[in-house]
Order: structure tokens, then sequence, then C-alpha cells
């Protein structure tokens, strides 16, 4: 205890601290959550690398509108790969700018390697899907339906390059991850200061007796 000084804490005080102190540990416990989160997601699609040779169906690729890139609008470009063994896979070959032109996909068999990824983004749309070339969203199953290709339940999220210009700086799944610690971090500080904060306006100096 400091000479001269007693510790006497209010009530309204404790509460206002006990309160502070409380969001601020749920709060960075929800950062730092999120961090855990997206750094397993990146973890785990590292383990879907895919490496395929075969040769595309240019013929049959699809633009996906509305794809935006630092602000930019334009398209990804879908084109089916006739593997090996006859079956396809759809490969996400990478984004185009809207306005710009469109490369064709590399001839004769080539080697693609890339991330398996479930499904591709949905975006909202109104009404029956689209079938034309350009559309918003490609479903897999749909897609074999309509075509008559052989699709593994999958797509290829190309990463290697082919040498046709398309951007393939893809977000990953751990984007961020970094930032929500430090969140996490700043938020526990709070709590701590709360803590901190009220213990030292508790201490109030003791009256001198009178006379």
């Amino acid at each position: 205890m400091l000479a001269g000084y007693s510790f006497r804490p209010q009530l309204w005080a404790l509460a206002l601290a006990a309160a502070a102190c409380a969001a601020g540990v749920a709060l960075g416990n929800w950062q730092a959550r999120r961090a855990d989160e997206k750094r397993a997601a990146a973890a785990e699609l590292d383990k879907k690398h895919v490496s395929v040779s075969g040769v595309f169906l240019a013929e049959r690729t699809v633009l996906l509108d509305n794809k935006l890139r630092e602000h930019r609008i334009g398209y990804e470009v879908i084109t089916p790969l006739r593997l090996d063994d006859a079956s396809v896979v759809l490969v996400d070959r990478g984004w185009l700018e809207r306005g710009a032109k469109e490369p064709p996909a590399p001839r004769g068999r080539v080697h693609i390697e890339g991330v398996a990824l479930a499904r591709l983004p949905h975006a909202l749309a109104l009404g029956e899907p689209s079938k034309a070339r350009v559309r918003q969203n490609l479903d897999i199953g749909d897609f074999a339906r309509e075509t008559g290709l052989a699709l593994h339940p999958f797509v290829l999220e190309q990463h290697s390059d082919s040498g046709d210009g398309l951007a393939r700086d893809w977000p990953r799944p751990d984007a961020g991850a970094e930032k929500n610690a430090a969140y996490s971090l700043q938020w526990y500080s709070l709590a701590a200061l709360a803590v901190v904060l009220v213990v030292v306006l508790s201490f109030r100096k003791r009256e001198a007796p009178s006379q």
C-alpha cells in the first residue's frame, strides 16, 4: 500500500472496468479466432495442389462476368481441359480486364499446375442460369449436363504461367490474418488498460487528521 494513500474503489468504476475488460477479451478472442481460421484455411488449401496435362477445349471457354481486381471490373476465364484419360476438368485460367482482348487458350498438350477448388464463387443472379459464353455463374454439374463433358467434380485454379497475359494473383485465404492478430493484441491491451486504470484511480490520498 502506498504511504499516505488508501485503496477505495467505487462500485460504478469497478462495473465499468469489468465491462470494458470483458468486451476487450471477447473481441480479442474473436480476432484471434479469425486469424487462426484464415491460417487453417490456407494450410488446407496448400494440401490441394494439383498438376495435370491435357488439351484445352477452347471452344467451350466461358467468361464469368463482374469479377473485380483492384477496383477494375473484368472476367474470370474458364476453359475445360481434356486430360490424357479423356476426362475433363474446368480450369480457371485467370482474370481478364473488361475491354481487353481475350487471349486464346494455349494450343496442343499443356501442363497446368494449380489448386483444386470445390466450386467457383457464386454470384446472385435472377432468372434461369445463362448458357451464353459470358455469364454470371458456372456450376460444374449444370455445365456437365449442358456440354456432355465428363467433368471432374472440382475446378482447377491455375497458378502456373501459360504466357497468355491473364492475371493469376489469386487472393489467399490467410490474407489479413496478421491484421486480425494485431487487432486481437490491441483489444487485449485495452482490456488490461481498463484494469490498470481502475486500480490506479481507486487510490485516494488520505486526509490529514484535524488538529
